[in-house]
Order: structure tokens, then C-alpha cells, then sequence
């Protein structure tokens, strides 16, 4: 039998090391590798082309969203399923909005997290039941109920992640660095996304990340 292959994202250790024992007890799932953060996760899926990567959603130095989209566009074969402590709409939408194929909570049983890598590697899609309750409710009343676009649409693959370096507390010279760019072009997009999310301090931005789910309140402490 041909084990489907999976590949963890997740910046805790302790998660990761609980996911890894959950799955390594299944015959026909193999962990094929282990990322810190996005920016890995994105690197290690090119390298090792996993069937499934289960994506924490709030990862340092590139958000599980934005590394779905990177993951995606280089291995469109690769399933997404994604990993949150939250359960609000809006992570999800912004979940299902990057591409991933399904939803799952951290505290989801290991039978519920099994089952839900076996559907997506057969090309379906998979919510955890709680979720998948509320959100066919949801769908009853209304496909579309705030009749407005995804939270991060109007923004481009590299101005997100240029303001979650900005959020985490980068410098622009930082963030040059990080992502290969040269330092006016970091200014650029830094201005653009100002332009954009009318929003015209750091502080400012560094709250609109944690709002749309690019980063974690707990990344940034100092916000007034």
C-alpha cells in the first residue's frame, strides 16, 4: 500500500512533536519532513513534494496563508490543510481564500485529523465537524452574507509578505534581506500598502495584520 506522504508547518515544537506521534501511528501515513515556519514550509514542499502539509495558520517570517499560496503556485498537486487555534469565519475564509482544502482546529482528535488527510488527498475537501456545521448553516441563509471581498484580496503576494515583517518588528534593511529585495523596493511596497489599507503608521499595520490573521497578537507586544 502507498503511504500518503505529509509534511508538518507548525512554529511550536510541542505541536508538532504531538501531530508527529498522532500520525506516526498510522500504516498508511508517512511524515516526510517537519518546517519551523512559512518561509521553510514553502522551501521543503518544492524539495519533498508531500501529498498533504498540514499548515499552521500563524507562522513567523511567512504566514501559513501566504505560504499555502507559495506552496500551491509551485506544487499545485500538494493539498492544504489548515491548522488554527480559532475558529472565527474569517480565518477560514481567509483559509479557503488561499487555497487550502480544509479547516482544522488544534484540539481535533487524532481520528478527525487522520481521517481528514486521507479525504484531501482523494481531492475533497474536509472541515472539522464543529466547523462544518456552522458554516452549512451558514450557507444555508446566504452564500456570501457580507457581500464584501476577502479581507487581504486587494493586496499582492509580496505586499503580504512584506507587512508581516513589518508586523513582526523588521526594519526595512531586515526585510530587504529577508526576502531578497533591495531596500527602495521595500519602501515602495511599504508605501503602497499604506496607499491601499489607508493606514499610515506602523502600529497601524501591525494591527491590521493580526486582524486579517497574517500574524498573532502575541508576535508583536508593544502596539499602543
Amino acid at each position: 500500500m502507498k503511504r500518503i506522504t505529509v509534511l508538518l508547518a507548525e512554529d511550536h515544537m510541542v505541536v508538532r512533536e504531538g501531530f508527529r506521534k498522532m500520525l506516526e501511528l498510522e500504516d498508511d501515513l508517512e511524515i516526510v519532513g517537519e518546517a519551523e515556519d512559512g518561509r521553510q514550509a514553502v522551501a521543503m514542499v518544492k524539495k519533498l513534494r508531500p501529498a498533504v502539509v498540514l499548515m499552521d495558520i500563524a507562522m513567523p517570517r511567512l504566514n501559513g496563508l501566504e505560504a499555502t499560496r507559495q506552496v500551491l503556485k509551485a506544487v499545485p498537486a500538494t493539498k492544504v490543510l489548515m491548522l488554527s487555534a480559532h475558529s472565527d469565519d474569517a480565518y477560514i475564509e481567509d483559509a479557503t481564500d488561499s487555497g487550502a482544502v480544509g479547516f482544522l482546529l488544534k484540539q481535533t482528535s487524532s481520528h478527525v485529523v487522520c481521517e481528514a488527510i486521507r479525504e484531501v488527498q482523494k481531492g475533497k475537501i474536509y472541515f472539522c465537524p464543529s466547523i462544518a456545521r456552522r458554516l452549512h448553516e451558514r450557507d444555508r441563509k446566504s452564500s456570501n452574507p457580507a457581500g464584501t471581498p476577502a479581507r487581504n484580496a486587494r493586496l499582492t503576494s509580496r505586499e503580504i509578505e512584506v507587512l508581516q515583517l513589518i508586523a513582526e518588528g523588521k526594519a526595512n534593511k531586515q526585510t530587504a534581506s529577508e526576502l531578497g529585495i533591495g531596500i527602495k523596493t521595500v519602501e515602495k511596497h511599504r508605501e503602497h500598502l499604506m496607499q491601499k489599507l489607508n493606514i499610515h503608521d506602523t502600529a497601524g499595520l501591525t494591527r491590521y495584520a493580526i486582524s486579517a490573521g497574517i500574524i498573532e497578537s502575541s508576535v508583536q507586544l508593544t502596539i499602543v
